[in-house]
């Protein structure tokens, strides 16, 4: 691994997500999952999804689910 590369790691380790950052990154993730599997899923069907079923915030601050 060159130097460069372990710079970028190194600060990578040290970026703390905020709940939103987590949010937007989950439902990417959903994203890209389920389209790989149905090129029928949208943005728009995950973001209303994800509203339905996302977790209470005041249940759990760190973003795992209960």
């Amino acid at each position: 691994m060159n130097e460069s590369l372990r710079r970028l790691i190194a600060l990578a380790s040290k970026v703390e997500m905020t709940p939103e950052d987590r949010e937007r990154q989950r439902r990417s993730f959903a994203y890209g999952s389920a389209r790989i599997e149905n090129d029928r899923i949208t943005h728009e069907l995950v973001e209303q999804v994800a509203d339905k079923i996302r977790p209470d915030d005041s249940a759990q601050s760190d973003g795992r689910s209960v």
